[in-house]
């Protein structure tokens, strides 16, 4: 019997288009649903590493690094430079390898400005003050609209809350890592529900994104397929998804949209690695320190959600 794709570890490459234009690689981390990217320069091999998990087992409480190998695996086979390792926002459902990434690449690590106003949320709600310290814990803080380099490449941000009050797109080019805004097409569009969220900002947000260039490849930051499709899919463009997003599709009211993204978010639950994560993810993707028996312990608040 064969294998559905969703429970394998896919790599596909997106090619530059021409000058201006990165290389791309997802990655596909069946586990949690996360594509983690790889975009580069292609005459520099200069590249930033994007979303990257460390791998966290909800049933047993235990952290391994096949999915970051994986994605080190990739770079090292084409030759790349990392020069950036970089997250569009502290995730919810997986953990954030950026720690590791830095100590094995050597380059610097970054994230949304607005994760000050998460950590203290956060803060609050595993009441934890003082505990989280984004300053220390990634080595920049994008604004909206600044920009930085990757090899001659430049890359934009973009503030996109919504789906966290901090997360940002990325653009490169032509292509736009818009991580939990968008999903695919024939999906649609991501929760809003999760503390800090909001689905007001995320339509607003989802509309900028929609207003880039119509050839802009959108690359989003997950996928679990659908009833008719059993393998993961992670790009199309910004026509595609005017002309078929199953939520946002052009002539979509808004009004019509919020009803249903609030309707549907209330039937969700909270994804089985969220208060793990977010306190490993708000630290940068570092560990508590351990404590004097020389173990760490994560803290989980109760009738909380």
């Amino acid at each position: 019997m064969s294998t559905s794709k969703l429970q394998q570890r896919v790599v596909r490459h997106s090619p530059s288009t021409g000058r201006g234009s990165p290389d791309v690689w997802g990655i596909y981390e069946p586990d949690t649903g996360s594509i983690q990217y790889v975009c580069a320069d292609p005459i520099t091999k200069r590249a930033a590493l994007i979303d990257v998990v460390w791998n966290f087992d909800p049933k047993n409480y235990r952290f391994s690094t096949e999915s970051m190998d994986q994605v080190l695996d990739l770079v090292a086979e084409h030759g790349l430079t990392v020069e950036w390792v970089l997250d569009t926002h502290p995730h919810a459902d997986h953990v954030m390898a950026s720690a590791h990434l830095k100590e094995r690449t050597g380059a610097p690590t970054a994230i949304g400005e607005k994760v000050h106003d998460i950590a203290r949320l956060w803060a609050g709600l595993y009441n934890m003050p003082g505990v989280f310290h984004p300053d220390r814990n990634f080595d920049r803080l994008f604004a909206e609209g600044e920009t930085f380099r990757i090899g001659d490449l430049d890359m934009r941000v973009m503030l996109s809350p919504g789906h966290t009050l901090g997360s940002i797109t990325l653009v490169c080019g032509d292509a736009a890592f818009t991580h939990d805004t968008l999903m695919q097409p024939d999906v649609g569009t991501s929760r809003a529900d999760f503390p800090g969220g909001n689905a007001e900002q995320l339509w607003d947000s989802i509309q900028a994104i929609l207003a880039l260039p119509s050839e802009t490849r959108i690359f989003v930051g997950h996928d679990y397929g659908t009833d008719d499709r059993d393998e993961p899919k992670w790009e199309a463009t910004v026509a595609e998804h005017l002309a078929g997003n199953k939520h946002v599709k052009a002539g979509t009211r808004r009004e019509d949209w919020l009803r249903r993204r609030n309707e549907r978010d209330a039937t969700l639950p909270l994804p089985d690695r969220i208060l793990a994560a977010l306190q490993v993810n708000l630290r940068g993707g570092r560990l508590p320190p351990a404590e004097e028996d020389g173990h760490v312990y994560l803290k989980l608040p109760v009738n909380r959600f």
